[in-house]
């Protein structure tokens, strides 16, 4: 493989693998912000009202973080119905199928993300509740995450190409 996807797949999976570093930490701040609420609301008697949709927020940065860490490291769910019997050949030719797939889901994905946050950022949107967080940092991380994925995807795609040519990508 030429040198520049080389650096492209060393660059894609190098960022996948901080973001989702970070991802991972996520959950120590959400458990603390639920344990917060649990202690605020229940032994002191003064109930956060924010507590609740920060841990939600916290989730949902969690699992569109995680997504490029995880399909990078192989670590997604698989049906393997048929996958299993295939030689090492098949098995990239149909992965390189299903991340085309993918990549088409993904860009739609992407352009309905961009619109979402389009009308976010022009309508000044917050969430409707007690708290009222503007919806505009999650949209954006979203939009952000699904380009990793973008990337990612991409960068998975040349791997099983270059392995298809014998060749070993890292």
């Amino acid at each position: 493989m030429p040198k520049v996807i080389q650096a492209y797949v060393r660059v894609v999976d190098r960022v996948s693998d901080y973001v989702g570093l970070v991802a991972m930490y996520l959950i120590f701040l959400m458990v603390s912000i639920l344990l917060l609420d649990a202690v605020t609301r229940n032994v002191i008697d003064i109930p956060l009202h924010w507590c609740i949709e920060a841990a939600q927020f916290t989730l949902a940065a969690y699992y569109f973080m995680g997504g490029a860490k995880t399909m990078k490291d192989g670590d997604h769910v698989r049906m393997d119905l048929l996958f299993e019997r295939l030689s090492e050949r098949g098995k990239h030719r149909l992965d390189m199928i299903t991340l085309g797939c993918l990549l088409f889901y993904l860009v739609v994905l992407l352009i309905g993300s961009v619109s979402s946050l389009e009308y976010a950022i022009q309508t000044g949107e917050r969430r409707f509740s007690m708290w009222n967080p503007s919806m505009i940092p999650i949209k954006s991380l979203m939009v952000a995450c699904i380009v990793l994925m973008i990337l990612q995807t991409v960068s998975e795609f040349f791997k099983h190409a270059a392995a298809l040519r014998g060749e070993v990508l890292e």
